[in-house]
């Protein structure tokens, strides 16, 4: 069985360990943040300090776009998309990583804490009962500040997370 988290598309794009996992995991992408991919890549906005470390990191979200456009991918991710909260056959990448495409809708539950995807993720992550992966301080921050009932790990704790019981089953 694999381990899922909610996360957003450019995190499995720059961080390469996410698709190196020691164990299956199943990231579940919120819609919107494949949409943020190609602002990302269009952006003349540096993403990263570094010149060339923000080139790699537009060179991965530039490749992440691509794989999601192949044709049987792009019909899966738009299966998801007819119906709120649908979600799309898993996309494999290799043997122990799968993406899972949700059309997951910005209900402003969150508004005042949270931006629009940030209120994807964290809508999806209790609707799902499943735990957040984001590299964004801030943001686990606000989630603890708010008493959101989700659970969100750091990405730098990948691999504790992919030890952790999910909360469900402590």
């Amino acid at each position: 069985m694999s381990r899922p988290f909610v996360t957003e598309a450019v995190m499995v794009a720059i961080y390469g360990q996410l698709l190196a996992p020691s164990a299956p995991v199943e990231y579940i992408v919120p819609y919107t943040t494949i949409l943020e991919l190609y602002e990302f890549q269009s952006s003349a906005d540096p993403m990263m300090d570094n010149p060339a470390d923000d080139q790699h990191v537009k060179t991965k979200i530039g490749e992440l776009i691509s794989y999601f456009e192949e044709p049987l991918n792009k019909k899966k991710i738009e299966r998801a998309l007819s119906v709120p909260w649908a979600k799309s056959p898993s996309i494999l990448f290799g043997d122990q990583v799968s993406l899972t495409i949700i059309n997951a809708m910005d209900t402003a539950q969150f508004g005042e804490f949270f931006d629009p995807i940030e209120t994807e993720l964290l809508l999806t992550s209790q609707r799902l009962g499943i735990p957040i992966l984001t590299d964004q301080v801030e943001l686990i921050a606000r989630i603890i500040e708010s008493e959101s009932p989700v659970q969100v790990f750091d990405i730098d704790d990948f691999d504790f997370a992919m030890d952790d019981e999910p909360l469900d089953q402590v």
